[in-house]
């Protein structure tokens, strides 16, 4: 029989309906990527996205309080997070590396790779891992290069004289010829074959088709091939997609870019010494070309071996890169 004096267990508050929170965090990860070409919007939805995120853990910390009370919630935040650190260390021993997921942050990748795009990346233990052609040099040549590494920042242009007068832009248009471009303080010059003569790695220029979201096509100049030492290399896209740290020579690093997710080019083996020489699919260019030091094998955080599309938008989120970069509105397709 039941006792008449027990009390009745008090009923905890009830919490606050998370359903619309969830729902409004749907609809704005799928406007936030269809609208990324429209800056004024991706930045407002990005923004509401990342308030209706950091809105919706207040809330649910809230309502585990109100359900569950201060120790239980804690206890499963802590069991949480836990399992979180668990699962990347164990992924970073798995896959050896310390970055074992990442994501694509810019368009420099395309139509391989998306901007958004979760990578999963595998530890470089050994440079025949990367699927690319490796040239041999001597350390002595390769420490020159690095003396004269200025010397290597060359662009491909089209470009038309007409008395004193040369005017160059990015697009071949016809009567244009190719060459490279210096880039210099007082602006720049078109430099003569010969002034690579003496360079270890030298450019070959052509004319490549780039499609833009608007349905115009454009043939510009771009890197069809380089010789590093002599060999002749071309662009393979069946090569190593690598993701490499910046460092602060380099000129993506000054642009806010601490890591890039490019393709391997090429693999310089001065005595021992690793470098790599990568380039983006959707770049007119070789990093090289932009400013930026090979990578040595130490900067290399890893091969992308598998990319999972969208899921890396919410990193770029949390991270406040709303906007989309340039390059996104064109594809180049050789």
């Amino acid at each position: 029989m039941r006792n008449q004096n027990q009390k009745p267990k008090e009923k905890k508050g009830k919490g606050i309906n998370t359903l619309p929170l969830y729902a409004a965090l749907v609809v704005l990860f799928i406007l936030f990527i269809l609208y990324q070409a429209e800056r004024s919007l991706s930045v407002i939805f990005g923004i509401a996205l990342f308030l209706v995120i950091v809105i919706l853990i207040v809330v649910e910390v809230t309502n585990g309080i109100k359900e569950e009370g201060y120790k239980r919630n804690i206890i499963e935040i802590v069991v949480a997070v836990l399992i979180v650190v668990a699962f990347w260390f164990s992924l970073r021993a798995l896959l050896h590396t310390n970055y074992p997921l990442d994501v694509v942050p810019s368009c420099s990748m395309l139509p391989k790779l998306h901007r958004g795009d979760l990578i999963v990346v595998g530890g470089i233990t050994n440079p025949l891992q990367i699927k690319a052609r490796m040239i041999n040099v001597s350390n002595s040549t390769y420490s020159n290069f690095e003396r004269n590494i200025q010397d290597e920042f060359l662009s491909c242009v089209a470009y038309q004289q007409s008395g004193n007068r040369i005017t160059v832009s990015g697009i071949a248009y016809p009567g244009y010829s190719l060459g490279l471009f210096r880039s210099t303080s007082s602006g720049g010059e078109v430099v003569p074959d010969s002034y690579q003569q003496n360079s270890l790695v030298q450019y070959s220029c052509g004319i490549a088709n780039v499609v833009y979201k608007n349905g115009t096509v454009l043939s510009e100049a771009y890197t069809k091939s380089i010789s590093v030492n002599g060999t002749v290399v071309y662009n393979d896209t069946n090569n190593s997609v690598v993701v490499y740290a910046t460092i602060p020579q380099d000129f993506f690093y000054q642009l806010g870019d601490s890591y890039i997710v490019h393709r391997a080019y090429a693999v310089i083996n001065a005595s021992g010494n690793y470098y790599v020489l990568t380039k983006g699919d959707n770049n007119m260019g070789l990093d090289l070309q932009y400013g930026n030091y090979p990578a040595a094998l130490n900067d290399l955080q890893g091969r992308v071996l598998y990319s999972i599309p969208y899921l890396g938008y919410l990193k770029l989120v949390l991270s406040s890169s709303f906007t989309e970069p340039s390059g996104c509105n064109s594809t180049v397709t050789g």
